[in-house]
């Protein structure tokens, strides 16, 4: 998903969600006074200051009705991430950062999907970083995978406006800045943040060299041995354009290395099953060198994504019947 539909109308019924989100729309919509599915605008005066506990915040599913009462007043960017993925630790930093610009007319509401199942099935969530709005409790579709900021910028600018068409255009107003700023995440240890600060300069390998130390420091650091897949994904997208790779992989349907290359870019973009499938398609026409290959790379895909992922439960059993 990259966007939505810039229409006041695709507010109702955007997303087929569970009850869960609909049950908070239902809880804020009565305590609001107001009957569920009314419009949000009855909320407020334009661009009357909303309380909130921070410019970006956390949210859990039991307290996700505080949530959705702000998105009555103020457009919502929900983020579902994991610890466990670089990646998404990474937009979630840059997500918090781009929000500041914005002025107060939109808030982040971050979800470690590993602690909120409730809200990962809620928002249909197949991949972390996953990215949506929330207007009047109303879900929108808007990303999922990596976005270069301006196309994120681009996405917060049509979410505001359509939230203003339907009325929800408050502005945010931090209620207790030192509340707020008790909130922020703890440190990273020092490997951990050295190997982040370097991938927001781009210098990948010296990334890959932290986590790689880091991991032999304590070979049992899940959150290391995630971050070290991400980066090398990171570190062999920055080789070769898009363009140039799916035209490799389209001209060499049996060529492992432009296979393995496209792959990335499936799981970079969040298309985990189509990534796994297409290597464990190769998988048994491979010799012995291209099979190493494939078998390594799905391992490493298997930390990007998360050994509890129902979809490498899947491929893991498939590679396993595969290999003996």
């Amino acid at each position: 998903m990259t966007g939505f539909d810039a229409n006041p109308s695709s507010l109702r019924g955007a997303v087929d969600l569970s009850s869960l989100v609909r049950g908070h729309e239902q809880a804020a919509a009565a305590a609001a006074g107001r009957p569920a599915g009314a419009p949000a605008a009855a909320q407020g005066a334009p661009g009357a200051p909303v309380a909130v506990p921070g410019l970006a915040f956390q949210a859990t599913d039991a307290a996700f009705n505080d949530v959705v009462e702000i998105s009555t007043k103020l457009p919502v960017v929900v983020l579902i991430w994991s610890p466990r993925s670089a990646l998404s630790d990474d937009m979630r930093l840059r997500l918090a950062t781009l929000i500041a610009e914005q002025a107060g007319r939109l808030v982040l509401a971050t979800v470690d999907g590993d602690a909120n199942p409730q809200l990962v099935q809620a928002f249909q969530a197949q991949s972390v970083p996953t990215v949506a709005g929330l207007v009047g409790g109303r879900p929108l579709p808007m990303f999922e995978g990596d976005q270069p900021d301006e196309q994120i910028r681009d996405i917060f600018s049509q979410l505001v406006e359509i939230a203003g068409q339907s009325g929800v255009n408050g502005v945010a107003e931090v209620a207790d800045a030192e509340e707020a700023a008790e909130a922020e995440p703890e440190p990273l240890p020092p490997l951990h943040q050295e190997a982040f600060d370097a991938i927001e300069s781009g210098d990948f390998p010296v990334a890959i060299a932290a986590y790689e130390k880091a991991i032999l420091q304590n070979p049992h650091d899940t959150v290391a041995r995630a971050g070290l897949a991400q980066v090398r994904l990171l570190d062999r997208l920055s080789h070769g354009t898009l363009e140039e790779i799916r035209a490799a992989a389209a001209a060499g349907p049996t060529d492992i290395p432009a296979q393995l290359a496209v792959a990335d870019l499936d799981i970079s973009g969040g298309h985990v099953d189509d990534a796994f499938g297409r290597l464990l398609d190769l998988f048994p026409g491979a010799d012995a060198e291209g099979r190493t290959a494939l078998r390594e790379r799905l391992v490493e895909y298997f930390d990007v994504v998360g050994i509890d992922d129902p979809r490498v439960v899947r491929a893991r059993a498939r590679l396993t019947n595969l290999l003996f």
